[in-house]
């Protein structure tokens, strides 16, 4: 089957995502259609870790695996 009509990149999930920020506002910036930015940083006391704030309202952090990971509390 070919793939000719499938964007480079559709196939990409949170979790496929390099382990900096850079990689991350890419990520973000192309599923929300628009710019997305750190808004601060925080450390959680609940998973041991940095949570990374963004603009559009979610938190983001590293999870044991080294794989990108949302953060609802």
């Amino acid at each position: 089957m070919s793939r000719a009509f499938v964007k480079e990149g559709d196939a990409d999930q949170l979790k496929d995502v390099a382990k900096n920020m850079a990689s991350l506002l890419f990520f973000l910036k192309r599923e929300n259609g628009g710019p997305v930015y750190e808004l601060h940083t925080r450390y959680s006391e609940k998973y041991w870790k940095e949570v990374y704030e963004m603009s559009d309202g979610l938190g983001y952090m590293l999870n044991d695996e080294n794989q990108w990971q949302i953060i609802l509390d």
